[in-house]
């Protein structure tokens, strides 16, 4: 299984991230979880493309997350000339936001369809929507849900991915709970959205402070990855983004915590499990 970061980034726009995303190949399965900016241009330098997926999973429904799934959508359609279904899976309201979606790319459905004979229906999707605790199958990946915690954002989930005996946790925007520690227990990668607590309660911006209260800062993400004996913690949608030679103060932090490999994640790092 390969885990690729193919967006790294935050709702703060950066040159070098994509909006928040991440790529799992197990096999021939290729899985996306969220859909952040940029994130079609990251799947082809990761070697995929929408219309190679088995599934699109989603987190939640900020923006920075689901922003360009009108992209992938888009894509998935017009590689697939029409004939295939994208399968999307998500919290509660994620029908809803794909619905509004759709209906906001009508004007270029439309054109679309007129010019090109071969496209003879809108883009095909099937969304179902989950619960924490459901359970369900991507080809032979099997993949498990949990409620996370990112209020007031409701609800929210994340995913604990196994295939052919590797397991990667990808959980999302939240404050440690109880679902991270089920999805992240002894996996081989636990991925974790991150932010500087230090450096964030620097910023004198009242929007900044804000987002102390709902993710999980370095110190957290480590702590709850020696508590699940998680193999490898990936950093990721960092804020405020380091650049590279602050890497190992990040990974010094995470080390004081966590006895596992730290990994500080670029858009297209890849954790091989």
């Amino acid at each position: 299984m390969e885990v690729i970061l193919t967006g790294t980034g935050s709702p703060l726009p950066d040159a070098n991230r994509a909006g928040p995303s991440t790529l799992v190949k197990a096999g021939d399965t290729h899985i996306l979880v969220d859909a952040g900016r940029g994130v079609v241009m990251r799947m082809a330098g990761a070697g995929s493309l929408p219309g190679l997926l088995a599934g699109v999973l989603i987190t939640h429904l900020h923006s920075d997350h689901i922003c360009a799934l009108n992209d992938v959508i888009t894509t998935h359609w017009v590689m697939s000339q029409g004939k295939a279904t994208l399968p999307i899976y998500g919290p509660i309201g994620t029908a809803e936001f794909v619905d509004r979606q759709l209906h906001a790319l009508e004007p270029d459905i439309g054109y679309r369809m007129e010019h090109h004979d071969v496209l003879t229906n809108p883009p095909l999707v099937n969304v179902t929507e989950l619960a924490p605790g459901n359970s369900f199958a991507l080809g032979d990946v099997k993949i498990d849900t949990a409620a996370t915690e990112h209020a007031p954002v409701r609800p929210t989930i994340g995913f604990r991915i196994e295939h052919a005996g590797s397991t990667a946790a990808l959980v999302g925007d939240t404050i440690p709970c109880d679902g991270v520690d089920e999805l992240a227990r002894n996996a081989d990668v636990y991925v974790q959205t991150v932010i500087r607590r230090d450096l964030v309660e620097m910023i004198p911006v009242g929007m900044m402070q804000d987002i102390l209260d709902y993710h999980s800062g370095v110190v957290e993400a480590a702590q709850t990855a020696e508590r699940v004996a998680a193999k490898r913690l990936a950093l990721t949608h960092m804020v405020p983004a380091p650049t590279p030679e602050r890497y190992p103060e990040w990974i010094a932090i995470a080390a004081e915590h966590y006895s596992g490999e730290v990994i500080v994640g670029d858009d297209l790092t890849t954790v091989t499990i």
